[in-house]
C-alpha cells in the first residue's frame, strides 16, 4: 500500500460577506391634527414596498440611507436634501437604495390638504429640494410627536401646505401686513391660555385663512402664534409654582398637556425645570 502523501495547505478562503439582519422597526400613530391621517416612523433593511397606492398624500423624509422608487412608471430617489411627495391613489412602490436600509419618516395628510389639481404636478416632479420645506417638514415631526402641541403642529403643517403649492405652481400667498388681524388672533390666544384654540377655529372666528393668520401675526409681533401661547403658559406656570404648588398641578392648570410637557417647554425657556425652579423659590415677604 503506498504511503498518503501529505494533504497540501488550502488557500485560506475569503471572508464571507453577510448581509445585514432584515430590520423592520416602525412607529405609527394617528395625531390629534386636522388633516394628518397619520404619522409613521420606519427603519427598514432587506425589505422592498411593491406597487401600492393611498388615499392620502405622502409626505416623506429620509433621515438615513436612501430610497429609491417608481412613480407613473418613471424611477425616482431620495437623497438626503430632498422632500417626496408622492400623490393619493397613484401607485408607487419603494426599496433601499443599498444593503443598509433607510430610516424614513412619513406623514399621510389628508387628500383635502392640497386638492386633486395637484395631483398632476405632483407626479410630474415628486422630489422637491428645499431646504426650508425639509427642516419645516422635521418641525412637524417634532410638533406632532407628544400631545399637547396642536396649534404648532397646525400652524407648521399650514405654511407646509402653503410651500408645497409654491412649488407645484398654485400660489395663494397674501404677503401684505394685516395688524389689525394680528391683534384680533392675539386677543383670542389671551383668552385661551389654559383651554388652547386651533388654527382652524381662531381663523373661522377671524375670517381669515389660516395661512395668512399666522403669516400676520408672525409679521407684527416677530413671533409665532404657537410660540406665544407657549409663553404665555410658561409665565403663568412660573406664578403658580412661586405660589408653592406642584409641578403636576400646575401643568394642567397652565394649560399643558402634563407634567413632561409643561416640562419640555418650560426648561427651554427658562433653563430649569419647573421642580428645580420651585425649589430654588423664596416665600413672598409679608407686607409691612
Amino acid at each position: 500500500m503506498a504511503p498518503r502523501q501529505p494533504r497540501r495547505p488550502q488557500p485560506a478562503a475569503p471572508p464571507a460577506r453577510h448581509a445585514p439582519h432584515a430590520r423592520q422597526e416602525v412607529s405609527a400613530w394617528r395625531p390629534r391634527v386636522p388633516g394628518v391621517v397619520e404619522v409613521f416612523h420606519a427603519h427598514f433593511t432587506g425589505y422592498a414596498y411593491p406597487m401600492h397606492v393611498h388615499d392620502a398624500w405622502t409626505l416623506l423624509i429620509v433621515d438615513d440611507g436612501a430610497v429609491r422608487y417608481d412613480l407613473d412608471r418613471h424611477e425616482h430617489g431620495t437623497p438626503h436634501d430632498t422632500v417626496t411627495l408622492l400623490p393619493p391613489h397613484v401607485p408607487h412602490n419603494g426599496s433601499p437604495v443599498d444593503p443598509r436600509g433607510f430610516r424614513k419618516r412619513v406623514l399621510y395628510l389628508d387628500a383635502g390638504v392640497l386638492g386633486e389639481d395637484l395631483i398632476g404636478p405632483a407626479v410630474d416632479a415628486p422630489d422637491l429640494r428645499d431646504p426650508v420645506l425639509r427642516r419645516r417638514v422635521g418641525q412637524l415631526h417634532s410638533a406632532l410627536a407628544g400631545a399637547g402641541d396642536e396649534l404648532e403642529a397646525d400652524s407648521r403643517l399650514t405654511l407646509i401646505g402653503e410651500r408645497l403649492r409654491d412649488h407645484l405652481g398654485h400660489t395663494e400667498r397674501s404677503p401684505r401686513p394685516d395688524p389689525a388681524l394680528a391683534g384680533r388672533l392675539r386677543e383670542l390666544l389671551d383668552a385661551s391660555v389654559v383651554q388652547g384654540i386651533g388654527l382652524e377655529e381662531a381663523a373661522r372666528i377671524v375670517q381669515a385663512h389660516p395661512a395668512h393668520l399666522v403669516r400676520a401675526f408672525s409679521g407684527a409681533y416677530g413671533i409665532a402664534p404657537h410660540q406665544y401661547l407657549t409663553a404665555r403658559r410658561v409665565d403663568r406656570a412660573r406664578r403658580l409654582l412661586l405660589d408653592g404648588r406642584p409641578p403636576g398641578e400646575v401643568a394642567v392648570a397652565a394649560g399643558f398637556y402634563d407634567q413632561a410637557h409643561l416640562t419640555r417647554h418650560f426648561r427651554r425657556l427658562v433653563g430649569v425645570t419647573p421642580g428645580r425652579y420651585r425649589a430654588g423659590s423664596r416665600p413672598a415677604r409679608p407686607a409691612t
